[in-house]
């Protein structure tokens, strides 16, 4: 069997299809109910918005997983950040390096924009998603607690 090269490429929306079935699953990961429907309007409206960056891997022609990126601010230093909000790498391609390619290309596009740096937030229960972060050197926060109020 010969083995396909990764690669990993921003997103365009001719890409939307490709992400929308990896971003279903990554949301049933997240334990919501598959809607892929629902999936492949919210990807195609973040792009055609512009406001995400979507980083797409690719094993010749099959998309095997992608990044999400949402540009904020950090006012305090007057400086841009991304938060890394979705990653997902389809199970037939874990353990093969895809989930740390799409990090390190993550970082690259912070550096390309100037930001400070980029950060995430994963489930507790997810200890395989948290070794490949501290591997990346990505460190977890031990000076902030996160507060969430639904409003709708």
């Amino acid at each position: 069997m010969e083995s396909k090269s990764l690669e990993i490429l921003r997103a365009t929306i001719e890409d939307v299809d490709k992400i929308a079935s990896l971003f279903d699953a990554y949301r049933q990961f997240y334990k919501a109910e598959s809607d892929l429907e629902g999936s492949t309007k919210f990807i195609r409206e973040r792009l055609e918005l512009g406001e995400s960056v979507i980083f797409l891997a690719m094993e010749g022609e099959r998309a095997v997983g992608f990044t999400q990126l949402f540009l904020v601010f950090t006012t305090v230093q007057f400086q841009r950040m991304w938060i890394l909000n979705d990653l997902y790498v389809d199970e037939t391609a874990r353990k093969g390096g895809v989930g740390r390619a799409l990090m390190q290309r993550a970082e690259e596009h912070a550096r390309e924009t100037g930001a400070r740096g980029l950060y995430l937030r994963t489930g507790m229960d997810n200890v395989p998603a948290q070794r490949l972060y501290e591997s990346c050197g990505w460190i977890r926060d031990t000076k902030f607690y996160r507060y969430d109020k639904k409003v709708i």
